[in-house]
């Protein structure tokens, strides 16, 4: 399996974050990307490849213009007005206030275009998310040049990303970008699978209403767990969307049996679908280390979690998103690939 590398990633590197309310170290950390890449030289399991370069015309397809306007000039904008540091945003639109009026202040375009104060934005943050960006749609085409799959590894991860908001530390929505690239490249369906510990609510808004992509999602039930407001089991899409939308929220603690069992339910919807490829969001914060999440996937059972996605014998692109312990993250990303290309 080929790898799609993000060099730019280390761009974007955040100081600190939100989490709950307190200022810590940010979790979502250079490192992350790194330790990946090392476990993937180390385990030869392909080539590693730089990415192809595209214009801004295949993310508007899944991003709104005036989303990608704002975020591609956003730091530099925030500097030019005396901030210093990484900015966070401060007041948000909510419920009863407009959103299709764009305002002049910087700090209401802000909090337009994103829903948490746990995502920094800093100058590398445009650059690093493009760069991830352009990973995505090379693997996309790849499987459309005939391989069987593809891992792209980048940093700022993507899935809580939507049509046109950032948060979750994501900023352009990598797995929802390659769904539509193959979808433009003659996919008549295409499956997302998202099974990072968190709900991927950017990927369901963007697709919510659609038909040509079925999106499944395993994670933490909402009723406790980041990002709380999307990720119910009766959200099943809207209008020629519906029953295209799957999720499956567990509670925080679930057991590793439970886990799988979730996943069996999952890809069993995905093959009913019959998608002619598939899309994984493959975040690792399911492991029983992990700092911020709370579920109890040893190392040892990520090569499963490969083995019964291969099982749908699709062609299959493989999408980093969370993983927050550092230090196993590699040999987690890993596994799955290995268990995947096992089958």
């Amino acid at each position: 399996m080929k790898t799609i590398y993000n060099a730019a990633h280390r761009e974007h590197q955040a100081e600190y974050e939100f989490f709950r309310g307190e200022k810590v170290a940010a979790f979502e950390k250079f490192e992350r990307a790194d330790w990946v890449l090392s476990a993937v030289r180390a385990a030869a399991i392909g080539e590693v490849l730089a990415p192809q370069s595209f214009d801004d015309a295949a993310i508007t397809r899944v991003h709104s213009q005036r989303y990608v306007d704002f975020l591609s000039g956003a730091f530099a904008e925030y500097r030019s007005l005396g901030g210093a540091g990484d900015a966070f945003p401060s007041v948000w639109s909510v419920r009863g206030m407009r959103s299709d009026v764009l305002p002049k202040s910087f700090a209401a375009r802000m909090g337009l275009f994103s829903f948490d104060s746990g995502t920094p934005l800093t100058a590398g943050s445009w650059i690093a998310a493009r760069a991830g960006a352009d990973c995505a749609l090379t693997g996309a085409d790849m499987l459309r040049d005939g391989e069987r799959s593809a891992f792209v590894l980048t940093r700022p991860p993507g899935h809580h990303a939507g049509s046109d908001f950032f948060g979750g530390y994501c900023f352009l929505n990598n797995a929802a970008i390659a769904a539509q690239r193959l979808l433009d490249n003659g996919c008549k369906r295409v499956a997302i699978l998202d099974v990072d510990y968190h709900h991927g609510n950017g990927t369901q808004e963007i697709f919510y209403s659609r038909s040509d992509v079925l999106f499944a999602s395993i994670h933490g039930d909402p009723l406790t767990e980041y990002p709380f407001f999307l990720g119910h089991a009766d959200e099943a899409g809207e209008g020629d969307g519906v029953g295209f939308n799957v999720n499956l929220p567990l509670p925080a603690g679930t057991s590793v049996s439970a886990w799988f069992a979730a996943l069996d339910s999952a890809i069993s919807r995905i093959a009913q679908y019959r998608p002619d490829a598939l899309v994984v969001s493959l975040g690792v914060d399911t492991f029983e280390g992990d700092p911020i999440s709370h579920f109890s996937l040893k190392t040892s059972d990520y090569p499963a979690l490969g083995k019964a996605i291969a099982k749908l014998d699709v062609p299959s692109l493989f999408v980093l998103e969370g993983g927050y312990a550092v230090a196993e993250i590699g040999e987690n990303v890993v596994g799955v690939l290995r268990g995947f290309a096992s089958r």
